[in-house]
């Protein structure tokens, strides 16, 4: 099975939720466990709020993309942002960075990502933005026969 969903959203906080209920809504498809679920779901927070809080500045007017990707037993995700970029990326992926730190930003984005997931890629370039790449395989569902 092959299956394809895009959605576009302003760069509001409260769109998060949004983002994380539709593709998890999405991927329910694939009949994932609770906890693959709740893996999704929480990886989509993390890369649409730093689109949000990083990328953009907290600015409402600009876009975030996802794209989603069901392929058998794997999702794929892209979460996109036009924002301004990641000056160092191998910098930004250590656990406990943040360049918001008067946010009180805990700086583990990245970090839970790669826990989460079995593949993450980080695609970014000063004031062009940055995709964040995110694969998952899940587990194959185990029908008890009697």
């Amino acid at each position: 099975m092959s299956n394809t969903m895009t959605v576009e959203f302003s760069s509001i906080s409260s769109n998060e939720s949004f983002a994380r209920v539709t593709v998890a809504a999405f991927v329910s498809q694939l009949d994932p466990t609770m906890d693959e679920l709740t893996e999704i779901k929480t990886v989509v927070s993390e890369a649409v709020t730093n689109a949000i809080i990083h990328g953009y500045n907290d600015q409402h007017d600009k876009k975030i993309l996802i794209s989603c990707t069901l392929n058998d037993d794997e999702v794929e995700l892209i979460i996109q942002d036009d924002g301004v970029g990641i000056d160092n990326i191998d910098e930004a992926i250590q656990p406990l960075f943040t360049s918001k730190p008067e946010l009180e930003r805990s700086g583990m984005g990245f970090t839970i990502m790669e826990n989460f997931m079995d593949k993450v890629e980080i695609i970014s370039n000063p004031d062009q933005g940055t995709t964040i790449k995110l694969i998952k395989q899940f587990k194959k569902s185990k029908t008890l026969c009697n």
